[in-house]
């Protein structure tokens, strides 16, 4: 890749990165535009740490180049990368009898005199980097009693105290919960669309990066095997592929991961439709049923969570009335189903003909279980035995294998 250099913050060109001349990463060729938030997915082992760490001069290249801005990495002084470049790396980081301000300060060790004196501007940009993460509320506390999440978010201000146009960081969610795993994330990319620095991360989490990355770099057998926009390269048979998985699946649409269930306890005919059968196509699955679901037009939520979790599915096209092919096929999957569920969908002219399914579930015999126990349609009044109404998505489960047990039980 030949490419005008001074046009971007990072750009690397034919670069090969491992250790001790064992080559882990090969043919590197990417260019990291300003104030982008830049993901490397890949599985552990891949690479994504040695090329951040290569990326950072924290090892040298084995071939090829990095420039910064336009410079070529290796020929910048020190002091002038410090003042463009910040890293928080996984290495556990534990300075004695520092407090959060004095450890964030740090951070300004670039921009001080030979001393380190901090001047009344270097802690305002100091107190500027705690506010921008959060952090202000813990400035006088010992750093090494802080808990994970608040040590990075102590991390990435000592980082923001450099006033850095580059911030690299790997696995910066490793370890953390739920409530500061979603609160670094919202800093970080704020800190791409506010503060115009390219934030640049390894991660795990696709969910995440699907949902904060600009581009994103996918990394495995020794290669940079995708880079694009996320929406382009995160769909399901990369994602697969990257991570070598068949037990779930990820849909673009929902931006997250589905877990595909074992199928071995019975097939279930779900009829859903306007994001009523999500919910329950996941219990399903969860609960090790296989699942078929119909008629579902192909925008709705129904369709892309029932696609991630390999459901069989009778789809039609957006705004057309079902019927048709897509009937034929419902019918079709229906006559291999053990049970039915019925979600209780909104009925309007567009989805009517699914009522045509419960017809001939009550023809066939089927058992029904339905959520629709406000105004029953008159195809279910009088289905009696055939037809059980629940309260809740569970129920549904609960009182279907209670009812194959007393079945059993009467045989």
């Amino acid at each position: 890749m030949k490419k005008n250099t001074t046009n971007y913050i990072l750009a690397c060109e034919n670069l090969c990165v491992g250790y001790k001349n064992i080559e882990i990463l090969a043919n590197v060729n990417l260019a990291f535009e300003p104030g982008h938030f830049i993901t490397i997915l890949g599985p552990n082992g891949a690479g994504k740490t040695t090329l951040l760490r290569t990326f950072s001069r924290h090892l040298k290249p084995l071939s090829g180049r990095i420039f910064i801005g336009g410079k070529p990495l290796e020929k910048m002084r020190q002091a002038e990368l410090a003042k463009i470049m910040a890293v928080v790396l996984t290495d556990k980081v534990s300075p004695p009898l520092f407090s959060v301000f004095q450890f964030v300060a740090l951070g300004r060790y670039p921009h001080t005199d030979f001393l380190g004196r901090l001047t009344a501007n270097d802690e305002q940009v100091v107190q500027q980097a705690l506010e921008a993460v959060s952090a202000e509320n813990i400035a006088h506390r010992q750093f090494a009693d802080l808990s994970d999440g608040e040590r990075q978010k102590a991390l990435v201000a000592r980082a923001l105290a450099q006033q850095p146009q580059l911030l690299f960081l790997d696995e910066p969610t490793a370890h953390l919960d739920l409530k500061h795993r979603v609160e670094v994330m919202t800093i970080l990319r704020d800190l791409c669309r506010a503060g115009g620095i390219t934030v640049v991360a390894s991660l795990h989490d696709v969910d995440i990066a699907a949902k904060v990355s600009d581009r994103v770099a996918l990394v495995k057998d020794g290669a940079v095997i995708g880079w694009g926009t996320p929406e382009k390269m995160l769909r399901s048979k990369s994602v697969a592929e990257l991570y070598d998985f068949e037990s779930a699946g990820f849909n673009r649409h929902l931006g997250g991961i589905e877990l595909r269930g074992s199928g071995d306890k019975g097939r279930v005919f779900v009829l859903g439709g306007l994001g009523s059968g999500a919910i329950i196509y996941r219990l399903l699955a969860k609960r090790g049923y296989a699942i078929a679901t119909g008629v579902i037009h192909t925008n709705d939520i129904d369709y892309y969570v029932a696609q991630a979790l390999g459901a069989d599915c009778a789809a039609q096209e957006p705004m057309t009335k079902i019927g048709g092919a897509a009937l034929d096929t419902a019918h079709m999957l229906l006559k291999k189903c053990d049970w039915v569920i019925d979600t209780g969908f909104d009925l309007g002219p567009m989805n009517y003909g699914n009522m045509e399914l419960l017809k001939t579930a009550l023809k066939m015999d089927k058992k029904i279980f339905t959520l629709r126990n406000d105004g029953l349609d008159s195809i279910l009044v009088g289905a009696g035995a055939k037809c059980t109404i629940c309260n809740e998505p569970m129920e549904l489960i609960t009182n279907y294998e209670k009812d194959v047990g007393h079945h059993r039980l009467a045989n």
